[in-house]
């Protein structure tokens, strides 16, 4: 999966970023990977097969088996789980292993909307709800993946807030909603997962291919300052990206809305400090989401045109054999969410057999049905609050907001979502430098010019 990435990242092959990013996502999941094999190493050694069925069978046996850990006693379950969720992360961009998916939005618009909305980057959400039975004993890899999860979707969203990238700010919408996913794993909702990752790939192939014909359309312009005005030039194009992002936000009715809404039901009613966290972290992320999607709507269809006009001149709307993908994307992005709730995720529902093992004992579907009317109504509340304030404010108030950003603390903020909470600059001044001069002072300096030159 890591290599067909790499591959598709640097098809245009003569891009210095395409390669850069494109090694990078490798270098990423190369760790991940490495990781994810010392899980799997982990399972063979104490149940001596990595046959599924074999493992699920065996893993009640080594529940209890513990190892000594320089004098700390660790639970062999708990570790093999905490391995083979950090690989998972490495392909499904979480927190601390995100830094991949924004610069692999250097590949071709058809190839992000297929591995980076709906395939290879849920890899790893397939990954933790297929080895469900295994993490079902450990309730602190559980936790874990709650933490990271809506740590994830939180983070994703207020970076997507200052994003001037086109493609970037769908990038980041689609970390965020990974993040749901996974701390739907980590309550041990797994076909909510399942379903809400079979939702996402509607609504997010759907934008992504809408910002392939907007770019297209703008002569391969990607800096949504340099658009506007699309909505009369690309009417066809505007009515599908508007009906993503209504999915994306949670829209009652849409696609979106019933497993997004649904997974943040659960969450409070699993009645656990990971799930309140989990809760309030996403209806937060909720409402950065519209407010960022709104963000682009308004920069790149509904405010005043500031392209060139030469490119306004020549700039057209996509053919019909283009545009029937988009309306069937568009049919799912509005009905599927609905038509297939009860199949995946209803009361009593069978759908997934013994594919998924969840606890008899975890009600959490039912409590969501009992819960105060409030919890339910506030993520949906909060996404029309994001919705309405950020077209107030860039429609009214777009003085008011370039002064904020101007200021002292907001200059602070601003610059801080920028360079994404500075992971890029931690990791590159105090990781990457230090194995680079390692790499010199040891390898090149010592054993290629010093052991290897003695003998």
């Amino acid at each position: 999966v890591g290599f067909c990435s790499f591959l598709l990242i640097n098809f245009w092959f003569t891009r210095l970023q395409a390669n850069k990013a494109a090694i990078k996502a490798m270098l990423v999941n190369r760790i991940s990977d490495l990781i994810f094999l010392l899980g799997i190493l982990t399972i063979f050694y104490n149940i001596r097969t990595v046959e599924y069925f074999s493992t699920f069978a065996a893993i009640s046996i080594v529940k209890d088996f513990n190892f000594i850990f320089f004098n700390y006693s660790l639970s062999i379950i708990d570790v093999a789980c905490i391995l083979i969720f950090i690989g998972a992360m490495g392909k499904s961009a979480q927190i601390f292993l995100h830094l991949w998916l924004p610069d692999a939005m250097e590949g071709p618009t058809p190839v992000s909307a297929l591995i980076h909305a709906a395939t290879m980057v849920t890899a790893g959400v397939y990954l933790t709800a297929r080895c469900s039975p295994i993490f079902e004993y450990s309730i602190f890899s559980l936790k874990v993946i709650t933490i990271i999860g809506a740590s994830t979707a939180f983070f994703a969203s207020t970076v997507g807030l200052v994003q001037n990238d086109f493609k970037k700010i769908v990038a980041y919408s689609t970390c965020s909603q990974l993040g749901y996913m996974f701390f739907a794993c980590g309550l041990s909702n797994y076909p909510l997962a399942i379903f809400h990752l079979s939702n996402h790939a509607y609504f997010k192939a759907l934008l992504f291919l809408c910002s392939g014909a907007v770019i297209h359309a703008m002569g391969d312009e990607q800096d949504i300052r340099k658009m506007g005005g699309l909505r009369r030039i690309l009417p066809f194009t505007y009515i599908m990206f508007l009906i993503g992002s209504l999915s994306l936000m949670g829209f009652p009715f849409l696609t979106g809305f019933y497993s997004k809404d649904l997974i943040l039901e659960v969450s409070f009613a699993s009645f656990s400090e990971t799930g309140h966290f989990a809760y309030w972290l996403g209806t937060i992320g909720a409402f950065f989401t519209a407010f960022y999607s709104t963000r682009l709507l308004f920069f790149a269809f509904l405010s005043e045109t500031n392209a060139y006009k030469n490119i306004i001149k020549h700039a057209h709307d996509v053919p019909l054999e283009m545009g029937i993908p988009l309306g069937l994307l568009a049919f799912g992005s509005i009905f599927i969410g609905y038509l297939s709730k009860d199949m995946f995720v209803g009361l009593g529902s069978n759908f997934w057999n013994n594919s998924i093992y969840i606890d008899p004992i975890n009600n959490q579907m039912i409590d969501a049905e009992f819960l105060p009317t409030i919890f339910k109504l506030l993520p949906v509340i909060l996404s029309f609050c994001g919705l309405f304030s950020a077209f107030y404010l860039y429609f009214f108030k777009f003085r008011f907001l370039y002064n904020l950003k101007t200021s002292n603390y907001g200059l602070y903020f601003y610059n801080f979502l920028n360079r994404k909470w500075y992971f890029d600059k931690i990791y590159y001044e105090f990781i990457n430098q230090y194995i680079l001069k390692i790499g010199y002072n040891v390898t090149y300096k010592m054993v290629d010019k010093g052991l290897i030159e003695m003998c």
